[in-house]
């Protein structure tokens, strides 16, 4: 090779940086094989469960050795590599008890029956047919806000997916429930007090 002019050292180095480059790109997918493995193994996240990733909440779909598809809520799949998934923290909905608990926030105007807001708040969550009676549903008075006295409606549910749905449904009828009892949802507001008028 080298009496028709080709050095050898070139094509050695050129080899070299080549292998170097191979190396580089399958350091990521052997890694992923293994975190395949160890999932496939280990059962942390099986296919059906209901899983929360920075990607957001979706259904496992199916794990290979290299990557796994979810599919979220909005019927989306993304295919997520399996180190990613090994390496980062994630909420298994199904590992985690049969219900879980979410909350609803609501402010309602200074001067209301308090009392008589949270008996609204309950009253809507037993009404609602996905929010399970025990443990029963409760409210904390969480804050005196800006505008408002604020609220917070916690239940326990089953639902997981669908579970924005059940919540968005709570608070129409929170809204309504409060327009029926009077009780007003102030909107943000602040007094301006001008002590000297500009010439």
């Amino acid at each position: 090779i080298e009496s028709i002019g080709i050095s050898l050292k070139l094509v050695w180095g050129g080899l070299a940086a080549l292998l170097v480059g191979i190396g580089f790109g399958l350091q990521n997918v052997f890694s992923d094989l293994v975190a395949g493995i160890i999932l496939l193994f280990e059962r942390s996240i099986e296919v059906g469960d209901t899983v929360e990733l920075n990607e957001g909440i979706g259904l496992v779909k199916k794990i290979s050795l290299r990557t796994s598809e979810v599919e979220l809520r909005d019927s989306r799949i993304i295919v997520v590599p399996n180190s990613n998934i090994i390496d980062s923290a994630f909420i298994n909905w199904d590992k985690n008890q049969k219900l879980t608990r979410f909350r609803v926030q609501v402010g309602v105007a200074y001067g209301s029956d308090v009392d008589q807001v949270r008996e609204v708040l309950i009253q809507v969550a037993k009404n609602n047919a996905y929010v399970i009676d025990r443990p029963a549903p409760f409210v904390r008075f969480i804050d005196f806000g800006e505008s408002s006295l604020v609220f917070e409606l916690l239940f326990w549910s089953q639902v997981l997916i669908t579970i924005e749905d059940v919540k968005s449904d709570l608070r129409f009828d929170i809204y309504k429930s409060l327009a029926e009892n009077n009780i007003k949802i102030p909107f943000p507001q602040r007094d301006l007090w001008i002590k000297e008028w500009p010439n």
